[in-house]
């Protein structure tokens, strides 16, 4: 669990005509080790899979494990959904060799109360053969994983080793932090408040603009994880005018265009989203320019 302190980067999918670009993948998966990130986290929202065929996902989970060829652990979101059984049935066989630990977002959308997202929890951490990292997103999913059923998930006995707390609920996170078990991690899910997250007691960041500027957002962390948040809060500053980029059109759009920018990728999403407009690429691009972070382009 050691392993997974510090700056984890949810990797984006980038596509060329429609199709999955893997060379690109190879880039950016470079780009981020060679900054300093701690892992990697493949298939998660940041990484479209919710438009990607099962196929599609194999493919990049592969790849990615190939890439990294055991220099970071690797962390996979696939195991998320609606369907408890259905999400259980997949692991049953599934080959799971170079996956460091499952990252699953509670089900979306039908909203089930605290005992649900709690059984629904249980079920998959007794049918995964690795740890499971909790993701509560409220903003995606309409349904909050409280503080209390959070840390009833970390007393159950079950291999589930943290939480990605993306509430932006502050004191939530502080209650998780408080109240764990020693071996429970905390990660911020949250860019522009993971530094606050961190102060409290946080063991890392699972991030976005992690995949084009790791190195900055990663001396971040490493920093407030030292108790240096003079320095903390410089590499803070220096990035906090491109997180509103990042989201104003949804995710990973701007962090897509961010990647474009520097040369690793196109900004090409799939529908239902779309790339970001270019009034805002200009916008980005500036912010970028003024902040000095065109040098590793």
């Amino acid at each position: 669990m050691q392993t997974l302190k510090g700056l984890g980067v949810a990797l984006v999918t980038p596509f060329r005509n429609g199709e999955i670009d893997l060379d690109a993948l190879g880039r950016v998966i470079d780009h981020t080790l060679e900054g300093g990130a701690d892992f990697l986290v493949s298939l998660g929202t940041t990484g479209e899979t919710s438009t990607l065929a099962w196929e599609e996902c194999l493919e990049v989970l592969r790849f990615t494990i190939a890439r990294t060829n055991g220099r970071r652990p690797v962390v996979t979101g696939l195991f998320a959904g609606n369907n408890t059984a259905a999400i259980r049935q997949r692991m049953s066989g599934f080959d799971f060799d170079g996956i460091t630990a499952l990252l699953s977002a509670s089900p979306a959308y039908i909203k089930p109360p605290q005992e649900g997202i709690y059984q629904h929890y249980l079920t998959l951490a007794e049918a995964s053969p690795v740890p499971v990292i909790l993701y509560n997103v409220p903003g995606r999913t309409a349904s909050n994983l409280s503080a209390e059923t959070t840390l009833r998930l970390a007393r159950s006995g079950h291999h589930i080793m943290g939480i990605k707390e993306a509430s932006t609920n502050l004191m939530q996170g502080m209650q998780i932090l408080k109240h764990r078990p020693e071996s429970f991690r905390v990660w911020s899910g949250d860019d522009p408040s993971a530094l606050s997250l961190l102060a409290s007691g946080a063991d890392g960041v699972i991030s976005v603009i992690g995949n084009a500027f790791p190195s900055e957002f990663g001396e971040m962390i490493h920093a407030a994880l030292e108790d240096d948040f003079a320095r903390a809060r410089y590499y803070n500053n220096l990035l906090l005018d491109l997180h509103r980029w990042m989201y104003i059109e949804g995710n990973p759009a701007g962090v897509k265009a961010a990647l474009e920018i520097k040369g690793l990728c196109t900004r090409e999403v799939r529908l239902p989203l779309v790339p970001l407009r270019d009034e805002y690429v200009e916008k980005l691009r500036s912010d970028i320019l003024a902040a000095g972070l065109l040098s590793h382009a």
